[in-house]
């Protein structure tokens, strides 16, 4: 096999365990050195290839890239952007293989969710379609937990954490100051249009009473008559009540003005504000809200060990499958066992992958749409298990800090993106 250099790319939104996936490939690609020369990454994510911005990896120490293990957002930096298709927009096409001519490369890793395994898939083609050899692997990540085909989603299970272990703790906190103060807590989580996120919080609650008391799914219809309800005599019961509310629920129907980002996606959010509003209307009640937001999903502080691990190896797999002469593909998470929890890795075409999203199972969801089944409980707990805190200097995590040396540029042309 002749010897080629490499692209990877973050892309998307980025989460606390996507550098584990960069410390993985550049780790591997750097003991394949007989078939694999340089890993150029793309400065903010595939954007970089389009535009030559291109980062030298090798000019980073293998402690630096063993750091990435711990260091959370993306390194190189991530992009929202979708490539059109090649009769849409040739040139992007085009400008793609010069830069790839240019720079000796053969592989592409693409590091990202559903609609980047679009992107992957696309540059899959252009060996087929314009004559230019490329393998083309896609890396999972998504902190939704929605990609198919793969039995999580590498940075999901940190995520997960943050909301197990939040909703705990502010449930501890509003149950000690209820009788005179504030009786309803809602906590706002991100997951886009599955409610994975949301069914994690479920976790914290072992016993009758525990926090949190509902969940609310995108998947489950909004019924506010029912929710207001369940809020009331939940308060009546406890003394207090906790809620955990994707941001993907569908609680007003004003919302046809919000913002569509690079992807197509619309901009979600504001359904703890709307919820508060409701229960402080109707019901009477003092209530609280938080947002996670970006805190959730930036949150390494609290990763699960699991999650890094993952993350970390479906990095390296991809470098493995990309030497074996595979392309086209999405490295996966195969469950084999759930106690104990075993995994290994595997592989999905990319045809079966892009723009498909997973949602949750009706069975994972109790019957009154409020909480998670011992069947989600069954499927989520691994996914959280351990610890892996990152180094502290003076009180903070100590993340690392890479050169980003510059790749110099070869073409005498711009692109414009």
């Amino acid at each position: 096999m002749t010897k080629k250099n490499a692209f990877y790319a973050q892309s998307g939104g980025v989460t606390a365990v996507i550098n584990a996936s960069a410390a993985g490939v550049i780790e591997a690609a750097r003991q394949h050195h007989d078939t694999i020369g340089t890993v150029y990454a793309g400065r903010d994510g595939i954007v970089g290839a389009l535009t030559e911005d291109l980062i030298d990896t090798s000019a980073e120490t293998d402690e630096a890239i063993a750091a990435l293990r711990h260091t959370p957002a993306g390194a190189f930096g991530s992009a929202r952007y979708k490539l059109k298709s090649l009769e849409e927009n040739r040139a992007q096409y085009e400008r793609l293989i010069e830069v790839f001519k240019a720079h000796d490369i053969g592989y592409f890793f693409y590091n990202g969710g559903g609609d980047s395994a679009d992107t992957c898939e696309k540059i899959s083609h252009l060996s087929d379609e314009m004559g230019y050899p490329i393998q083309a692997i896609h890396i999972p990540k998504t902190m939704d937990n929605d990609l198919p085909h793969t039995d999580c989603s590498p940075g999901f299970g940190s995520v997960a954490k943050y909301t197990a272990v939040s909703i705990r703790e502010a449930g501890f906190d509003l149950h000690s100051m209820c009788k005179t103060s504030t009786k309803v807590f809602i906590l706002e989580v991100m997951g886009r249009h599955a409610g994975w996120t949301a069914a994690a919080g479920g976790l914290a609650a072992e016993t009758e009473g525990d926090a949190p008391h509902i969940l609310l799914f995108p998947e489950i219809e909004f019924d506010r008559a029912k929710f207001l309800a369940k809020v009331d005599a939940t308060v009546k019961a406890h003394g207090f009540c906790t809620i955990v509310a994707s941001e993907g629920v569908e609680v007003a129907n004003d919302r046809d003005d919000r913002d569509i980002d690079a992807f197509g996606h619309v901009q979600l959010g504001g359904v703890a504000p709307t919820l508060a509003d409701l229960i402080k209307n109707e019901l009477g009640y003092k209530y609280h809200y938080a947002i996670a937001d970006y805190l959730m999903r930036a949150a390494r502080h609290i990763a699960s060990a699991t999650d890094v691990e993952q993350a970390y190896a479906v990095g390296r797999a991809a470098v493995e499958y990309a030497v074996a002469g595979k392309s086209g593909v999405m490295v996966t998470i195969e469950r084999t066992s759930d106690t104990p929890y075993e995994w290994t890795i595997g592989e999905a075409p990319l045809a079966d992958v892009a723009n498909v999203e997973k949602f949750m199972p009706r069975n994972f969801i109790s019957e009154d749409g409020f909480h998670i089944t011992d069947a989600a409980r069954r499927y989520l707990k691994p996914l959280i298990a351990g610890e892996s805190y990152p180094p502290y200097i003076d009180g903070l995590p100590d993340y690392a800090r890479l050169k980003l040396a510059p790749v110099a540029k070869k073409l005498g042309t711009t692109f414009k993106v």
